[in-house]
């Protein structure tokens, strides 16, 4: 916890030690002591009394005909006091059979503290509960949790609420005391010290709350907000929701870790052995945990392998494994490796399942050090309610939104980076479009990106509340209309990655800030903004580079492999491309672009491949294999149905595939467009696919951007001719679909 407020603890503790004196006062004049005590349960019991609190205690005795007596001369003066109070008279016996059923009965006792009379009886009473507790603890552990998800649903997520409940939200006060319930337990470890330095400041916001106020109230509403801030010392407002949003989000980090300790024992203990996912990443346990021998210091990348790879398994990294990470991992250099890149766009790509490992690279201050700019909106609210989030949170949101559109685009990684950035500019004065540019920019050359994409990226930023602005505000029926955005957008290319970043921020802002009526309106704008943009001329097919054609002219059958390029050249035929695909995929190399063109009779394919994980396959043996297929002689499906049948599916939800034939993108062939999400022997089955339609590839452009593939096909008849019948048009479509699933 940053920033520096004052603390009111001590002034709990006095409060509750004021307490304890009259209490006890109280039950001298009530009792001789003998067989009955004075027990203090919930905020009392912890010590942390504010002055709004109610009173919980409970008067155990062993069965004394007088304790009726003995509660109401009790009772009554904390009555007349004014103080609410929650109070129960028990036997030991009667303690143990309600906390046997009564979960809040049974959180009182665990967490017990004797004020008065027979110390005995008290002792007695908390050691039954908790034996109890710890022997019953699956069942009660499953019941403490439906609880806190029940508070969760009521009560919403304290870090993202306008006006919070302290005590219920998601990362609030209840979600530390179930912790240490849960603790009690045996089970897991008690709230570390930055849960519990949250859960203190949390404490202090709730007693500067009842001051203000007056009365015991647990949520912070909008008028208080200033109010609370002075007398806990901060700035304003907006400075206390920034550090109880972190407070927030610390604790609901460990609440998620404790659970995740509690589901490994009910369901047992974890397979073993440990299953490569990248390299120098493998699983081990259910946990995404470093390889032996891989050592951060010596591999700046590792950090976002091994968030990509938790991201797209759809497993938590394991907590040793991100401490080390954030303590040992060295500066990624300026501007980032394209493979450093490729791994954020795999992270982002995942989708939902990004959101817990992003915020895993929060916590452990991984993200400020690979993004600075990060911390200008990290935990910053957002005072309005159609907001339901954080700026960071909302990005992250945006971004996990955004991989559901990425097939609507022709590049989904500017538009996943798009929207993890699109409202960067939050962090500093200003038109937070017009700031956000700027910024951009700088982050932009920082990780790597061309020129060319920084522009994008860039526009992106600085217009995209255009299209949701535009559509709403304005005459979509007046010409004038929609020349502005195209003219503001310039291309098909920035159109669609507006139109795809609308919907994600939309959904991501809340329900108040996108639905149907937005989005029709939005799509309508869309529709008639490309048809003014449609007058540019058709994208040319590619064409050998001169490097290309030089090497072409050789004729003949070659293969070259120079570490991660590989080039094959062969007399041009059906099946040329996939076949060689196959044999990369049967080498377990992921093809990452693919460009395949010819010069007369000869063609010429350029891969660009990495490992799946560990060390590159022999290049002698993938360049003994390639020449084999080439030559008819090597049964290369064989082998990838081997592999098909090895390979585990994605533990997290894809996008369905997508497969489009794009009119009037070439004069001489059909454009088929595949996207998908990338995996093993991909561009094999796509390839195979058309093959079996009769269809010759004349040129391709293959590339995989994070975990998504986007493939473009040139593809004639046997008779060299462009697709023109719809039914074998329809029949293309779903012959490679059908090779996608």
């Amino acid at each position: 916890m940053r920033g520096e407020s004052r603390s009111y603890a001590a002034a709990r503790k006095e409060r509750a030690a004021d307490t304890d004196r009259w209490l006890k006062d109280l039950f001298r004049t009530a009792s001789d002591g003998d067989h009955v005590s004075l027990v203090a349960v919930g905020s009392l019991g912890r010590g942390e009394l504010a002055p709004g609190s109610d009173l919980d205690l409970v008067l155990l005795h062993n069965g004394r005909d007088d304790v009726g007596r003995i509660a109401d001369r009790i009772w009554y003066p904390v009555w007349d006091s004014g103080v609410g109070l929650d109070h129960s008279v028990r036997t030991v016996d009667e303690a143990v059979t309600v906390a046997r059923d009564d979960l809040k009965a049974v959180l009182g006792l665990i967490q017990a503290r004797h004020v008065a009379g027979d110390p005995d009886l008290t002792r007695k009473a908390r050691e039954a509960v908790l034996a109890e507790w710890r022997a019953d603890s699956r069942r009660r552990l499953g019941e403490l949790r439906d609880a806190a998800d029940k508070r969760a649903q009521t009560s919403g997520e304290l870090a993202f609420l306008l006006e919070p409940d302290l005590k219920d939200g998601r990362g609030g006060l209840r979600d530390v005391q179930a912790m240490q319930a849960v603790a009690a337990a045996w089970v897991a470890s008690a709230p570390g010290p930055r849960a519990r330095e949250a859960y203190e400041f949390i404490l202090d916001v709730r007693h500067a709350l009842h001051v203000v106020t007056g009365r015991g109230t647990d949520r912070l509403v909008l008028q208080e907000q200033d109010a609370v801030a002075g007398l806990l010392g901060l700035l304003d407002a907006e400075a206390l929701m920034r550090r109880l949003a972190e407070a927030g989000r610390t604790i609901s980090h460990a609440f998620d870790a404790t659970w995740r300790t509690v589901d490994r024992l009910v369901s047992g203990p974890a397979p073993r052995g440990r299953r490569p996912l990248a390299d120098g990443i493998v699983e081990h346990g259910g946990e995404v945990v470093l390889a032996r021998g891989a050592d951060p210091r010596k591999d700046p990348l590792l950090v976002l392998r091994a968030a990509a790879a938790a991201a797209e398994s759809g497993l938590p990294l394991a907590p040793a494994t991100v401490s080390v990470l954030a303590a040992q991992s060295p500066p990624l250099p300026v501007p980032w490796p394209d493979e450093a890149r490729g791994l954020l766009v795999s992270i982002l790509g995942a989708g939902r399942a990004a959101v817990p490992v992003w915020e895993e690279l929060d916590q452990a201050g991984i993200l400020v050090k690979l993004l600075p700019d990060w911390e200008r909106v990290r935990h910053r609210p957002q005072r309005n309610p159609i907001h339901r989030f954080t700026v960071d949170r909302h990005l992250v949101e945006a971004a996990a939104n955004a991989a559901g559109h990425t097939r609507d685009v022709s590049r989904p990684d500017l538009l996943l980076i798009g929207a993890l950035l699109h409202d960067i500019g939050k962090g500093w004065p200003g038109d937070h479009s017009a700031t956000g540019e700027v910024v951009v920019r700088d982050i932009g050359v920082r990780i790597g990106l061309s020129p060319a994409d920084v522009e994008v990226l860039a526009t992106v930023v600085r217009h995209h509340l255009l299209l949701p602005e535009t559509a709403t505000r304005r005459d979509l029926d007046d010409p004038v209309t929609i020349e502005k955005v195209a003219g503001t957008v310039g291309s098909r290319e920035v159109l669609d990655l507006l139109a795809a970043l609308a919907v994600a921020d939309g959904n991501a802002t809340g329900p108040a800030a996108w639905n149907a009526w937005k989005a029709g309106l939005v799509a309508d704008l869309v529709r008639r903004v490309r048809s003014v943009l449609s007058g540019s001329p058709p994208p040319r097919p590619p064409t050998l580079s001169p490097e290309q054609a030089a090497l072409a002219r050789h004729g003949g059958g070659a293969v070259r492999v120079n570490g991660g390029a590989v080039t094959v050249v062969a007399p041009d035929r059906i099946g040329l491309l996939w076949s060689a695909a196959g044999v990369l995929a049967a080498h377990r190399l992921i093809v990452r672009s693919a460009a395949s063109a010819s010069a007369g009779s000869t063609a010429v394919i350029e891969f660009s491949v990495v490992p799946e994980y560990g060390s590159p396959p022999d290049p002698a043996t993938l360049e003994a294999d390639l020449r084999l297929v080439l030559a008819g002689r090597l049964d290369i499906e064989q082998r990838l149905a081997r592999r098909a049948r090895s390979a585990r599916p994605p533990r997290v939800p894809v996008a369905p595939p997508r497969v489009t034939l794009v009119d009037d993108a070439s004069a001489t062939a059909t454009v088929v467009e595949v996207r998908a999400h990338d995996r093993p022997g991909l561009l094999w089955r796509i390839g195979r696919a058309f093959g079996e339609c009769g269809l010759d590839v004349r040129a391709a452009r293959v590339e995989t951007l994070g975990a998504e593939a986007v493939d473009v096909f040139y593809v004639v008849d046997r008779a060299g001719r462009p697709l023109s019948d719809d039914a074998q048009r329809a029949q293309v479509r779903d012959q490679v679909l059908a090779a996608l699933r």
